[in-house]
């Protein structure tokens, strides 16, 4: 990376933390276009439940990875690196200004550093590696790990046994510790200066968002949606069972009241939000805005650091 590389904006945060309006304004600020970062926009026809773009912020910039496959169609996060570095590289060259807005940490990850493709499962270890699980407990697996890779045992709970198995198969297959092996297997994205901006509004203040998001997606059709997905794909379909369809299929089949289903969604995606904000906090040299992103003084705040970094192309 060089200072005469184009700039890169990635925007990070939270669900309902205003990606999208800060996105949005930063597009028409600095002619950029936007590359969406959301496992489940990537489908086609989900709409009310993935709280997509609007046609009309759709017209105000140009739009990627959105409504890219169909909803019974298999799509991996390295599916979605190869498509969406590409369209990166589009954008550079219309000297345009990338900007990647989503909360999808996986995909994130993907896109920027690449994803480490370990050795194929070997089932006959798995099942040895279960059994003294059984025997002995999971902190018997970690003091396994622990032997072949220090690293990944430390950021592994030692109750986690799934993943303890998996971090031993790899460290086995790779005669070498997984740690080592994922951070030599990555192809990390190359040619642009990369700019994070995290979004971190208020928690209770977060959390009412998420509250009203959810509920106004029952009001506007989700469980109509819904039911025509899974009449169209049927309930075997992946993206039925990712938050506010699951609870909308439940409550179709009579397993729970509307009233439970839009309380059920809200704590999905308060729980969700969780998860986002530590995830992200692990992300290198992010430039923390402590507001939502369709406030005045956080956008002028993202403007002015886009302009700062802009400046220093060399």
């Amino acid at each position: 990376m060089t200072t005469a590389d184009p700039l890169l904006v990635v925007l990070l945060g939270a669900t309902a933390s205003g990606k999208t309006a800060l996105a949005l304004q930063l597009a028409e600020r600095f002619h950029g276009e936007i590359v969406s970062c959301d496992s489940v926009a990537v489908y086609r026809e989900l709409e009310i439940g993935t709280a997509k773009p609007s046609a009309e912020e759709r017209a105000r910039a140009t739009h990627h990875m959105l409504d890219v496959v169909q909803p019974n169609q298999s799509y991996t996060a390295g599916d979605y690196a190869r498509e969406a570095r590409a369209a990166l590289s589009a954008i550079a060259g219309r000297r345009h200004l990338p900007i990647v807005a989503g909360g999808t940490g996986l995909y994130l990850r993907a896109l920027l550093e690449g994803l480490f493709i370990g050795p194929q499962r070997s089932e006959p270890l798995r099942e040895r590696l279960r059994q003294r699980a059984e025997k002995r407990g999971s902190a018997h697996l970690a003091q396994i790990l622990q032997r072949l890779d220090p690293v990944s045992a430390a950021r592994i709970h030692a109750n986690d046994a799934p993943k303890l198995i998996r971090a031993i198969e790899v460290s086995l297959a790779a005669q070498q510790p997984m740690s080592t092996a994922w951070e030599a297997g990555r192809d990390s994205l190359r040619g642009f200066r990369i700019l994070r901006l995290g979004l971190n509004p208020p928690r209770a203040a977060l959390y009412a968002r998420i509250n009203q998001r959810a509920a106004v997606m029952f009001s506007r059709g989700l469980v109509e949606e819904t039911e025509q997905l899974l009449a169209r794909y049927g309930a075997e379909c992946r993206p039925l069972a990712s938050l506010g369809y699951k609870q909308a299929g439940l409550l179709l089949r009579g397993e729970m009241s509307q009233a439970a289903a839009i309380a059920a969604t809200q704590q999905g995606h308060r729980n969700y939000a969780k998860r986002q904000a530590t995830w992200f906090r692990r992300e290198p040299e992010v430039h923390w805005l402590a507001g939502f992103g369709d406030e005045s003084e956080i956008g002028a705040a993202a403007c002015a650091l886009v302009k700062q970094a802009l400046q220093t192309i060399g």
